[in-house]
């Protein structure tokens, strides 16, 4: 065998192995891609589960609480502005400003729930309630599947990010759009406290 056709075999065989080895990276940034943006569809389940609560939680108290209409008002006004967030991030999960505004609006919430369940304990019927246990029930085990799917969403987002800084594959990302993605973070110290639905 010729020296030549040998050293075309090796390059063949060099260019075969690093059109593999990319291919192999970029189907890595799919599935890890993919996988955030699953965590991501987990999320946006238990919020929509959430903010289908929120009006019956209204419409419970109201009876009951005639004087606190800015509470209430404050509280459906929340809901909105995070399910309109909510339906942004959904459609591009990990985007930064997508979820910077998802992250304050659940924030916002979280504080406006706070207050109504704090003023609503100044009625002791409306505690009394069966419907209102139910919801508080019902929000409360909401609020921690959201806990727990946004845990799994950041660690998927962590996995890529993580992944796609790496050398090589930083060259395939960047060459290939697979831009960083955000974690989804509540920001202010206050609004990171859960609501209680303790009566």
């Amino acid at each position: 065998m010729s020296p030549i056709l040998i050293g075309l075999g090796v390059l063949v065989a060099i260019a075969l192995i690093l059109c593999l080895y990319f291919i192999g990276v970029y189907n890595k940034l799919v599935d890890l891609r993919n996988r955030f943006q699953n965590g991501f569809a987990q999320i946006d389940v238990q919020l929509k589960r959430r903010y289908d609560l929120i009006p019956n939680l209204v419409e419970t108290v109201k009876g009951y609480m005639a004087h606190e209409r800015e509470t209430l008002e404050a509280v459906i006004k929340a809901r909105n502005a995070a399910y309109s967030a909510g339906q942004t991030a959904a459609q591009k999960p990990g985007d930064p400003d997508a979820m910077h505004a998802l992250g304050s609006a659940e924030g916002q919430l979280g504080g406006a729930l706070s207050r109504l369940l704090a003023v609503a304990e100044a009625y002791p019927d409306l505690k009394a309630n069966q419907n209102m246990s139910n919801l508080q029930e019902e929000l409360t085990s909401t609020e921690n599947k959201v806990s727990f799917a946004r845990q799994a969403f950041n660690d998927s987002v962590m996995r890529y990010n993580t992944y796609r800084e790496q050398f090589p594959p930083v060259f395939i990302a960047t060459s290939f759009g697979f831009k960083e993605a955000e974690l989804f973070e509540i920001t202010e110290e206050k609004e990171r406290a859960a609501p209680q639905v303790k009566f």
